[in-house]
C-alpha cells in the first residue's frame, strides 16, 4: 500500500498549475493533498491534527491518506460505514480550505468535532455542545456572504448527533455558539500585557443575554460554507472550559464528542439508506414509521 502523500521542507514537484484553481494532476488539492476517491462522503474536521489518529482509532479499520501542513486525512470505516477525518488548523481561514477542497474530492457531509469554552454557568467542563447555529465573529466567512446571512447547521446533522450522543451517555447541550478570529482579545480575553479595548467587557454579558453557548474558531465557517454549497453541516464540541467558572481542563470531554461523531456518521447513513429506499429527500419521524 503506497503511504500518505507528504510535502516536505521547500520541495518542489515540477508540476506546472493553474493560479486560479490549484489542483494537480488527477485531481490532486494544492493544500489537502487529496484526490477524488481519497476521502468519503462524510468527512469529521478536528482542528488538532493530532486528533485525526485519536478520532480514527475507534474505527475498524482507516489508512493515513495524506499529511501536508495543518490537513491530515484518514479514511477508513466505522461500524461498516465508510468515513473520513480531515484535520482543519486553527480558525476560519484553514477550515474554508479545508472544505472547499474536501467538495472538489467529493465530500459532502462536514461535522466539525472541536473544542470549545463555554460562557454560561450550567455547562460544566467536560460536557459536550451540539451546535445548531453560529454567531459569525470571524471574518473569513464575510469574504462569502453578507454577515445578515445565518450560520446554522443542517437538521439532519444536529438530530443524529443528538441521538448519537443520547446512545453515547454523553451529557450534552444543543444551542448556538460564537465563532471568532481570536482565541484572546476575541473572545474577551486580554491581549498582550493586558490589552483590551472597552468592548470586550460587554462581549460575554451581551452573548450570555442572547442565550450564546461558549466560543470557538471553526464551526460558523463551516456551517455557512456547507449551507451555501448545498452540503450538510454540524459540529459537536468538546467543553474544555468555562470562562465563569474561570476552569480550563485540556481535552475534558473530548472522548464524549469524537464518540458521539463517530457514531452520528453511522446514524446519517442508516437514514440516508432509509430515504433512498422510501424516495424521500429528508429524514423526518414519518421515515421510521412502518
Amino acid at each position: 500500500m503506497p503511504g500518505p502523500r507528504r510535502t516536505g521542507g521547500l520541495a518542489v514537484t515540477g508540476e506546472k498549475v493553474r493560479a486560479r484553481e490549484p489542483s494537480g494532476s488527477g485531481g490532486l488539492q494544492y493544500h489537502i493533498k487529496c484526490r477524488p476517491g481519497d476521502v468519503a462522503p462524510t468527512v469529521l474536521l478536528p482542528g488538532d491534527p493530532e486528533r485525526v489518529p485519536y478520532i480514527s482509532s475507534f474505527w475498524d479499520e482507516y489508512r493515513e491518506v495524506a499529511r501536508h501542513r495543518e490537513y491530515v486525512t484518514h479514511t477508513g470505516r466505522y461500524k461498516g460505514v465508510e468515513v473520513s477525518a480531515t484535520s482543519t488548523g486553527i480558525g476560519g481561514p484553514a477550515a474554508a480550505i479545508a472544505v472547499e477542497e474536501l467538495l472538489r474530492v467529493g465530500a459532502s457531509t462536514f461535522i466539525r468535532v472541536g473544542t470549545t469554552g463555554a460562557i454560561q454557568p450550567f455547562i460544566d467542563v467536560g460536557d459536550v455542545i451540539i451546535v445548531a447555529g453560529a454567531v459569525r465573529l470571524d471574518g473569513t466567512t464575510k469574504q462569502y456572504v453578507r454577515a445578515e446571512y445565518p450560520a446554522i447547521a443542517h437538521f439532519e446533522v444536529v438530530e443524529a448527533l443528538i441521538e448519537a450522543a443520547e446512545s453515547v451517555g454523553a451529557r450534552y447541550h444543543v444551542g448556538v455558539v460564537a465563532s471568532t478570529d481570536s482565541f484572546y482579545t476575541g473572545q474577551a480575553r486580554p491581549g498582550f500585557k493586558g490589552y483590551e479595548q472597552s468592548w470586550m467587557k460587554d462581549l460575554i454579558p451581551d452573548l450570555q443575554r442572547a442565550g450564546v453557548l461558549s466560543f470557538e474558531m471553526e464551526a460558523s465557517t463551516i456551517l455557512t460554507l456547507s449551507s451555501i454549497y448545498g452540503a450538510r453541516g454540524g459540529a459537536v464540541l468538546a467543553v474544555v472550559a468555562n470562562r465563569v467558572k474561570d476552569e480550563l481542563v485540556e481535552n475534558a470531554g473530548v472522548e464524549a464528542a469524537v464518540r458521539t461523531a463517530n457514531e452520528a456518521v453511522k446514524i446519517l447513513h442508516e437514514w440516508d439508506e432509509a430515504k433512498k429506499a422510501k424516495g424521500r429527500r429528508y429524514a423526518t419521524p414519518g421515515l421510521f414509521r412502518a
